[in-house]
This record gives C-alpha cells, structure tokens and sequence, in this order.
C-alpha cells in the first residue's frame, strides 16, 4: 500500500472511543461433539471503543478466531450477550457494518482485481458504474493502482491479500475484523503490510479488530491488545498501548515498544499457568 490520498468527507468515519463498537459480556461458546463437549470460549468481558484497533493473541486454539466470529455473526455463542454498534451481530451483518478479511485472501481467480472488488458491490444493487468507480476508489487507497486488470494469479501473496482488504472497505464498513491477514507471508512483506494498514487505520479511524500468533505485530499495530488463555479461552489481560497513534517499523527499537512486547509476553505466560 503506497500513501494515499486523505478520505473524503463522504468516507471519513469519526472515532470516538468513548462509544462502544463492540460488546461481549458473559459469552461463551460449547460445541457439540460426538463424544463430549468442547468449550472454545468461557466467561468472555470485552468492550472495543469506536476507532481502536484491537488486537485478539494467544496460543492456537484458544479462541481468538472463534472470538471474531461470534463478533461478526459467523459462529453462534453458547450463553452471554454480544452487541455490535448496540445491535446484534446478525443484525449488524445484514447492515453491512463491518469488513471482514479472512487468512487467505479468498479472491475468484477467473475474476481481475477490479471484478474481484467490485462483485459484493454488485450484489449488494449498486450499478456497475458507480460499483466500478468505488473499487477504484479503494484499490488506489491501498496502494494497487494500476493492477485493476490483473488476475489474482499474477500478483504476489501480499498484494492479494490487500486485494482482499480493499474488498471488505469498499463497502464503507464502519468496523475492520482481519483474522490473521497476513500469517502466511514472509516477514518482510508482512513488515511493508503491517506499516501500511497502520498508515490506513491512521488515514481512516475504522475500528479494527485483529487477531494475531505474533507479538510484535500486536504491539506494533494496536492501541491495545487482549491475552487470551489457552482452550478454553478467556481473557488474561488487556494492555493499552503508551505507543504513540503514529508509528513507524523504527519503533520496535524503542524501549516503550519492548516493554510492551515483554508485559505481552507474561500475560501469555501468566495464561498458560492458571
């Protein structure tokens, strides 16, 4: 993603992180097997104020993706409540109030880059036009100008992937969930990614709820970042970032940065040990 230009008014979304755009209170989630339940979550308190970006880490399995879906109505919990812009998640998904990017970037590969992003527009009624002139839009916002006619086939693992988060912003969703956007890629351009959705969330103010395996990527990406336990999953600890708003890759030299990374590392420690 290159610098891009800032969001109009008609884009811009204010963030006041005084009103909940997220609220879990009490939730948890059993599955039914053949043999004996499995509680994936237990006993989940979370509020996610207007404009953070929240980072969901933990070990595998312990619930973060399960966490993402209850939030974005794709699993179903068990007891306890969940709010989204203070409506149910089904009813927040049929408002379109949220983005969501999956680990893989999921495109149509018969489909280019610009069809790609425009299809949920489309469905959604839009004529082709105006469809096609806010996948634009949002391909230029995430660096991809110019690669409007390219077939997913033909670009990189990283650039799919923001094929992927232009996708889920062209509809204006007032919340980003990303559930490990970038895990499958080399550090390097997980590095060059992670900088640029900073400078997005930066331009924007969306909130965002990320989860992650990696630390750093938390600490560097986060205002703040919930610990989860191991199965079943609770949360540990949330810690509120003291990193400034505007980051830089530069920042993980800094002391703050590794104090951060360190009180991370405890609370997943502290997790495994309850």
């Amino acid at each position: 993603m290159n610098p891009a230009p800032a969001s109009s008014p008609s884009t811009a979304v204010p963030a006041d992180a005084s009103r909940p755009a997220v609220e879990v209170h009490d939730a948890s989630v059993v599955y039914q097997t053949a043999d004996t339940p499995v509680q994936a979550l237990s006993n989940i308190d979370l509020r996610i104020g207007e404009g953070e970006f929240v980072s969901l880490i933990g070990p595998s399995g312990c619930g973060k993706t399960t966490l993402l879906r209850v939030i974005a109505d794709l699993e179903q919990i068990s007891s306890g409540t969940v709010l989204v812009n203070g409506v149910s998640p089904h009813d927040a998904r049929l408002a379109r109030a949220y983005g969501y990017v999956f680990q893989a970037p999921a495109l149509f590969p018969w489909r280019n880059v610009l069809a790609n992003v425009m299809l949920p527009l489309q469905i959604q009624g839009r004529n082709k036009a105006e469809a096609r002139s806010v996948a634009q839009e949002h391909l230029a916002r995430v660096g991809l100008a110019g690669f409007e006619r390219k077939y997913p086939w033909q670009l990189s693992g990283g650039m799919q992937q923001r094929v992927s988060i232009a996708r889920a912003l062209a509809f204006e969703p007032r919340i980003l969930m990303m559930d490990e956007p970038f895990g499958a890629l080399d550090e390097i351009t997980r590095d060059r990614l992670n900088e640029q959705l900073q400078q997005l969330w930066q331009r924007e103010r969306r909130t965002v709820v990320f989860v992650t395996h990696s630390i750093a990527e938390a600490v560097y990406l986060s205002t703040r970042i919930v610990v989860m336990s191991p199965r079943p999953g609770r949360i540990v600890k949330v810690i509120d970032s003291p990193l400034p708003d505007e980051r830089h890759l530069g920042l993980r030299d800094t002391q703050a940065f590794m104090d951060v990374a360190h009180a991370v590392r405890e609370a997943l420690a502290d997790g495994h040990h309850e």
